[in-house]
């Protein structure tokens, strides 16, 4: 039994924030697809219009864009931070709208609650601080490093002047 858990989880960590990244793209695109398939664009545009947003249709339709095209650059690794941004700003409007008056659990406990999106919303700042952290990276090795420089002298104001 030993043998099975040495070298536990079996994956980089480059490769476990690639993961991460792509799964929650495709969580979003999921959700975006079957609001489209479902046909349940239109009872959604009522909620939002209900919720005091007007032309709901137009918001839905927004939103389920904005979900799919920002999951498929995330699956493209561009413009990261970006599509985790917006993603993250829907989450964060859901859990307002929807799911804060559902409690916290969605399963077993309880039925539309907040969980999953608090969830989403950690994946997409890990997602985030990881693509800003991977561009400080790639910045930081594309600038000329000085060695061994002195600093500049230091002045010293005496009021004598």
């Amino acid at each position: 039994m030993h043998s099975l858990f040495n070298g536990y989880p079996w994956i980089r960590a480059g490769t476990s924030l690639q993961l991460l990244r792509i799964v929650t793209a495709v969580l979003f695109m999921a959700h975006a697809a079957v609001r489209i398939f479902n046909g349940t664009i239109p009872r959604f545009a009522e909620f939002m219009e209900a919720q005091g947003f007007p032309h709901g249709s137009a918001w839905v339709w927004a939103i389920t864009l904005y979900e799919l095209t920002a999951g498929t650059l995330l699956v493209l690794n561009l413009g990261v931070r970006w599509a985790a941004s917006g993603l993250a700003v829907i989450a964060g409007v859901g859990i307002l709208l929807i799911h804060w008056k559902n409690g916290w659990f969605v399963g077993e406990h309880g039925v539309g609650g907040s969980e999953y999106s608090i969830a989403l919303l950690a994946m997409l700042l890990v997602i985030a601080a990881h693509d800003a952290n991977r561009h400080a990276q790639a910045v930081a090795a594309l600038t000329p490093q000085v060695k061994d420089k002195a600093p500049p002298p230091l002045v010293r104001l005496t009021g004598t002047d």
